[in-house]
This record gives structure tokens, sequence and C-alpha cells, in this order.
């Protein structure tokens, strides 16, 4: 007869992990004292907790938002990076592919917008804004140099959908302003196209002056920027005033709605609704230029 050692039992007085029965656990959460296994178990500043506790406590601790309702967004500015980094491979690519298609198929000029006169393509209101010029490298250095410093401070402070919002619209301002503010087609001259994201730029410079403002801080030294690049627009030759205003002019818009907007429960469906209509009134200023020619 041989005598085996019998197998050993789990113990009923062996606390288990909940969420893994198989599993031994001394360690008891924080919160709910419960068991749970290292798989399980979340830092806490006191000790730990487990996994279902820190989920419940993420659901039910509110957002932390920005005074002006966006979301607070902790690290490095991603829209306005991800904004340079498009702006930098479509540049890229306008050298690559050949007979300048990247240009010919999503800059912007004012025929486009005649159906008449040629396809109907709105969308280069928009498009054109991540196009620069190929023969001035300087172009593209010095939109993304002031979006890189207006967008560090713009993107924290609003929230990267506001703020993204706030640049899209922006730039489409400054197609509409380029628009209004020039002839159409003119027979025998054949459409100019504009790229650049310099609509969208002063964009920024509209909205930081009326953010400036409501915080009561002193706006001083944003009147001479704009006025210095406002006067450049005029004495330098090739560079769309029009688009500067409308950006400019689009941008503010933008930023007032995004700013005074009372703070509440509802206050991003305001500030949502406030920059639909700021889109709408830039697609009925087209609208009206292009049926009076």
């Amino acid at each position: 007869m041989s005598y085996g050692i019998p197998a050993a039992e789990p113990s009923a007085q062996v606390p288990v992990c909940p969420r893994h029965p198989d599993r031994p656990s001394y360690v008891r959460c924080q919160r709910c004292g419960r068991p749970a296994c290292p798989d399980c178990q979340r830092a806490a500043a006191v000790g730990f907790q487990c996994v279902d506790c820190v989920n419940e406590a993420a659901r039910s601790t509110p957002a932390v938002k920005t005074v002006y309702g966006g979301a607070v967004a902790t690290g490095k500015p991603l829209v306005t990076f991800g904004i340079i980094a498009l702006c930098a491979v479509v540049y890229v690519l306008q050298w690559l592919l050949p007979d300048e298609w990247i240009y010919q198929n999503l800059a912007y000029a004012n025929v486009f917008a005649y159906p008449e006169f040629g396809q109907f393509e709105p969308w280069r209101m928009l498009t054109a804004a991540f196009l620069h010029s190929q023969g001035f490298i300087l172009h593209i250095v010095l939109n993304m140099y002031m979006l890189w410093i207006f967008g560090q401070a713009l993107e924290p402070l609003l929230g990267r959908v506001r703020f993204l919002a706030l640049y899209l619209i922006s730039a489409i301002g400054g197609s509409v302003g380029y628009l209004a503010l020039t002839p159409g087609y003119v027979p025998g001259v054949p459409p100019t196209g504009v790229v650049g994201a310099s609509g969208a730029i002063f964009g920024l410079f509209g909205a930081m002056l009326l953010v400036q403002r409501h915080r009561g801080g002193d706006t001083r030294q944003l009147w001479i920027l704009i006025a210095i690049n406002g006067v450049i627009g005029f004495v330098v030759p090739q560079i769309a005033w029009q688009a500067h205003l409308g950006g400019l002019i689009a941008g503010g818009l933008c930023a007032a709605v995004i700013a005074y907007t009372p703070r509440g429960p509802r206050q991003g469906l305001i500030q949502a609704a406030g920059l639909a209509a700021v889109l709408v009134l830039l697609i009925a200023v087209s609208w009206v230029r292009v049926i009076t020619g």
C-alpha cells in the first residue's frame, strides 16, 4: 500500500480577486475593501485601489474644463503641431508631384467660385490654406512660426476642438475675404491662385485680441503686430491683404462667440451654434458675391 500526499485545496478563508477568482490576493482596495490581484491593482494616493473603483471614480468625476468650456488638455498642443505637420507634408508633396498637381487641384482662385467660368469647387476655400508658395520658402516658415506661437497660447485656453474650429473657419474667412474684395473673372486674364495659411493666421490674431480683451489683458502689442502685418500686405506685391482681412474678421467673430458665451451646462451647445452661424454668414457673403458678379 502506498501513501500519497493529498493535493492542496484552496481554503475558504483565502481571499481571492473578484475579477480573477483563481488568484489569491492579500492586498485589498483602499476604497471598497475587496481583494485585488496585481493585474487589478491601481496605485492611489494611499495604497492601492481596484480597477473597478478607479473606473467608477473616473465616470463620476466631472471633466475639468477651461474657462471657455473646452476640455483641459495637458502636454503639447497636438492640434497646432498637427496642422504644422500637415502643411509641411503638403509642401513637400508640392515639390514631389509632377506638373504642380496639388496647386492645380487645391489652390483657390475666384474663378472657381463661378460655375459659369469653371468647376464649382468650394472646398478650395479651405484646402488653399494648407498650400504655400514654392518660390518663397519664407512664406511657409513665417506662417508656421506664427501658428506655433499663437497655437501654444490659444489651444490650451480654448480647448482643442474649439481651437481647430477657429482655425478652419478663419481659413475659410480668408478665402471669402479675397472673393468679396477682388474682381471676379476678367476676360483674357487667367485667374491667379491664392495659397497660404495667412488668412487663418490672421484669424488667430483676431482671436487672441478678443480673448485678451475679455481677460482684461494688455492688447497694445497685438494691435502693433496686426498693424505691421496689415501694412506689409499693402506694400509687398503678391500678398493678398483681402485674405488677411477676411481671416481677421472671421477669427474675431469666432473668438467673440467662444469668449462671451455665458458659462453653464449649455455653454458648449451655444458655442457650437454660434460658430455654425459664423460659417453660415461666410457662405452667405460668398453667395451674394457670386450672384452679384
